[in-house]
């Protein structure tokens, strides 16, 4: 009787077992239904944001210019136009034989740039709703001698795009640069890194010197990348190739591991930085099976899944997470990268 008294017993916590996680599975499906309809209902939202967008193509404008148009050229852009410079000099630059070819490259790729317009058409919905007092730009795109530091100038209700720093990673012009810079002087990557300034201007300063308040801040960045690029890979938001992605991805757990057992986290040892937080040819474990694999930058990468795990697990606003502390954002995160 005991024998088949359990048996029953087992039976019945079987059943209820299984009726629990087709419950726990249920729930879960009604969970991401719910996000997925919120998400939607808040894309609808932000479709629906006027925005009035024009991309003014001064390197064309440049490109066609003449000793009579240029007194017009510097009445309508006098920000591009340095005072300490006669006009000959800007006359003389335009007929240049490099900057010649650098307009014969820029008109090649860019004759057409309505699918960038749609895009950042879509990037200052998003920031507008996001962040209501931020006003569209004036948007102008210009020839920049290949400056890669300042790509991307965002300033005083000015957006300039450096056109010739995105005519692709393998074309001439930068055979003298290192492979990880020019590695996304791609077309793909100009409203990502237009998104990045914006976030960064959110984000304001690094004041936590240590290495998890350098993780955070990076994160919170790429956080505000993924409200602001929904239809983007996330290797486009954090500039990498998908390979690389895809590595950061499957050892998040060892990076993180690494960080921990070496106690690197409430570090201020400056040098972690560049380690891996800035753009390099890759991080630097000092691992040599790891240091050939690793892409840079893979505490970027951890710091935007705490963030993303804070915000998951707590009820703040984005405004609030700006806000708030590193070391509180951490604690509360419940970040624990899967094996």
């Amino acid at each position: 009787m005991a024998f088949w008294s359990n048996r029953s017993y087992l039976k019945r916590y079987y059943n209820l077992e299984m009726n629990t996680i087709k419950f726990l599975k249920l729930a879960l499906v009604f969970c991401v239904l719910i996000s997925c309809s919120r998400k939607s209902e808040i894309e609808k939202e932000i479709a629906a944001i006027p925005i009035d967008l024009k991309i003014e193509r001064f390197d064309q404008l440049f490109a066609k210019m003449t000793p009579q148009n240029l007194p017009d050229l510097k009445k309508e852009y006098p920000f591009l136009f340095s005072e300490k410079y006669h006009d000959s000099v800007w006359i003389n630059t335009s007929r240049d034989t490099i900057q010649l070819e650098i307009n014969k490259e820029i008109e090649k790729a860019f004759s057409d740039m309505s699918r960038e317009k749609d895009q950042l058409h879509s990037l200052f919905q998003h920031i507008k709703y996001y962040f209501p007092e931020i006003k569209e730009p004036r948007v102008v795109t210009i020839t920049s001698d290949v400056n890669y530091r300042n790509k991307i100038v965002l300033a005083k209700g000015l957006l300039i795009i450096s056109l010739d720093v995105y005519l692709g990673k393998d074309h001439h012009f930068y055979e003298s640069i290192q492979k990880y810079l020019r590695r996304n002087f791609e077309k793909q990557y100009i409203v990502p890194d237009i998104a990045s300034m914006y976030a960064k201007n959110q984000v304001g300063p690094i004041r936590d010197r240590t290495f998890l308040g350098n993780l955070i801040s990076f994160g919170k960045e790429l956080y505000i990348k993924d409200l602001l690029l929904p239809t983007f890979s996330n290797a486009q938001k954090i500039g990498y190739t998908t390979e690389q992605y895809d590595w950061v991805k499957v050892n998040e757990e060892q990076i993180w591991r690494y960080f921990v057992d070496r106690q690197l986290l409430y570090s201020t040892d400056s040098t972690l930085m560049p380690r891996f937080l800035y753009p390099g040819p890759f991080s630097k474990f000092y691992l040599e099976e790891i240091d050939k694999e690793a892409p840079d930058r893979v505490g970027q990468y951890i710091g935007w899944r705490i963030v993303s795990s804070y915000m998951k697990n707590n009820n703040v606003s984005l405004q609030q997470l700006l806000l708030i502390d590193a070391e509180t954002i951490f604690n509360r995160s419940k970040y624990k990268p899967k094996k």
